[in-house]
């Protein structure tokens, strides 16, 4: 028997990555996959994985920067199967750069999707969490959060959600609900892709020819920690390469 027939997991920035691997190890162990991000084409895809695989997945498009949206994409899941067990907090942006080369377009969107969208989503997520007098939220925080690394913003933004998730834990264990932050060190996505080239290049050149982490490792990371039994709430798991310093 898979491990998480019958449940509903919702998985927030699956389009790619660390949140389609996800989705894909969950559906793998019999879960009910929604899966939502901005690019539309790519869920789609994803959910063709999927249902070929034996799967089901329902796809949202959603910007979870946007308060409606992230409401919305929840709200979504709850009405279509009237359940939620597990919430993944997965979508991201970074500039891993200094203050002094981060503008502050670049730090309102880290603000606005690493910390507010998180809260936006777990907010519209916890009455039905607490009304089953059950459920998980995982959040995809950072190892930067952690080990404070010259890129002020992005640093800040992961070190807010890992504190917050920390304080929600003691906050919500009463209800049954777990809480657990991922914190991964250079994994191998598109991560870099979306930064301005000059911080590209020089995060490229810091990593060389380093070995990162694959999605798949995350993913296995979260699975392990929303698999225990539910007196257990795995609460912080950080993983770096082996190489990296």
């Amino acid at each position: 028997m898979r491990k998480f027939n019958g449940k509903i997991a919702l998985v927030a920035g699956a389009s790619s990555g660390i949140g389609a691997a996800t989705a894909l190890a969950l559906a793998a162990e019999g879960a009910t996959v929604a899966i939502a991000a901005r690019r539309l084409r790519r869920l789609d895809d994803l959910a063709r994985r999927i249902r070929d695989a034996g799967g089901e997945a329902l796809t949202i498009e959603a910007d979870i920067s946007d308060e409606a949206q992230a409401t919305a994409m929840v709200r979504r899941v709850l009405e279509r199967y009237g359940q939620l067990d597990m919430l993944f907090n997965v979508a991201g942006v970074g500039v891993a750069a200094p203050f002094q080369n981060t503008t502050t377009r670049e730090y309102r969107e880290m603000v606005d999707i690493n910390i507010l969208g998180v809260l936006y989503a777990i907010n519209a997520a916890l009455p039905a969490m607490k009304r089953q007098g059950s459920g998980h939220i995982v959040i995809v925080s950072s190892g930067t959060g952690r080990y404070i690394h010259p890129s002020v913003v992005y640093s800040g933004t992961k070190h807010a959600v890992s504190a917050m998730a920390e304080s929600l834990r003691r906050e919500i264990g009463k209800d049954g609900i777990r809480i657990t932050v991922i914190e991964p060190g250079a994994v191998r996505t598109e991560f870099t892709a979306n930064m301005r080239d000059d911080v590209r290049l020089a995060v490229e050149h810091r990593l060389g020819d380093m070995e990162q982490l694959e999605s798949e490792d995350i993913a296995a990371a979260m699975l392990y920690a929303v698999s225990q039994p539910p007196r257990v709430n795995v609460n912080i798991l950080t993983l770096y390469p082996t190489q990296q310093a």
